[in-house]
């Protein structure tokens, strides 16, 4: 059986032809533009690129997987309510299925990356801002509305960065988004005190830090950039443990920011995780980076549609 994936992101689309063990045969990408011309760009790649036995789609949410509707995300101004599988199911006349990124990333490297072989995992984007899906005893869960595993809301601390739109939340504190704002943060409070951040060196620049630069100058041994991973990796270490108490996983994988700079989040995070978690749980549980790297957009959309299948 051959599948369709399709990968809607805020700036970029793609549409891919793969098998069921995720391996990708064929693959066509292009800008996002309006809501009508990227519609169209969807149907006539999907029509171009071979025949598939299932649509998988994977898409940015707000969004009801249920019914197939696409509804509203902030990334993807006039795709209000969006049917979007019913749409594609009247052009092709196979079965659509649709899932948020996050969801659709965590199916991808539970069947065929870090967390293969799992029966609970969870995985964390990481990344611009963090998302996350949860496959608990054997299959993915989303909850009553699609709305289960929203763990960047979770509030750490009553201040800090805002992430998700609340101060002091999981992703204020574990995303790219979050160091940028914790530098900032740290930057102007140098500046004021008559310092020179390392990774930045002017007040006018301070709008332009971004998690990469704090990194790099954190890998060099800057103590200002050190500072800002150490407390990213404590409330990394903080919001697990309040995963790994509730849900027991037995893997937790998680991607981007952090499986490039797990040197600079391992050490604080576990330290963190010993004092707050649970021991049997926390003894349970493996913390790994994610192994799809770059591969994981398209093969996240592929798996969508071979997990559709099996779940019918």
């Amino acid at each position: 059986m051959k599948y369709i994936g399709i990968d809607i992101g805020g700036t970029k689309c793609a549409v891919v032809l793969g098998n069921k063990n995720g391996e990708i045969e064929n693959k066509i990408r292009f800008d996002t533009t309006n809501f009508e011309d990227t519609l169209k760009n969807i149907i006539d790649a999907v029509g171009k690129i071979g025949k598939g036995d299932a649509i998988g789609i994977s898409c940015g949410g707000p969004l009801d997987s249920k019914k197939g509707i696409i509804m509203s995300p902030p990334n993807l101004p006039g795709w209000d309510d969006v049917r979007i599988c019913e749409i594609l199911k009247g052009k092709f006349s196979v079965p659509v299925f649709l899932q948020n990124d996050a969801d659709a990333c965590a199916l991808a490297e539970w069947k065929f990356g870090a967390g293969k072989g799992t029966e609970n995992m969870i995985f964390l984007t990481f990344g611009t801002g963090l998302g996350s899906g949860l496959i608990l005893n054997g299959r993915l869960y989303s909850g009553t509305s699609g709305m289960a595993g929203e763990a960047g809301h979770i509030a750490l601390e009553d201040d800090g960065p805002v992430g998700y739109g609340k101060a002091g939340s999981f992703e204020g504190f574990c995303s790219g988004g979050g160091i940028a704002k914790m530098g900032m943060a740290k930057a102007l409070e140098m500046f004021e005190s008559g310092k020179v951040p390392s990774f930045c060196k002017s007040k006018e620049d301070v709008n332009q830090i971004n998690a990469r630069v704090i990194a790099e100058c954190a890998n060099k041994g800057f103590d200002d950039a050190k500072e800002i991973f150490d407390k990213c990796a404590t409330m990394l270490g903080k919001g697990l443990s309040i995963l790994i108490d509730i849900l027991n996983p037995e893997k937790i994988v998680i991607g981007s920011i952090f499986a490039r700079c797990e040197n600079l989040l391992r050490d604080k995070m576990e330290e963190e995780i010993k004092k707050q978690a649970l021991i049997q749980s926390r003894k349970d549980c493996s913390i790994v980076p994610a192994l799809l790297g770059e591969r994981i957009g398209d093969i996240a959309a592929i798996t969508v549609a071979v997990n559709g299948l099996e779940q019918r």
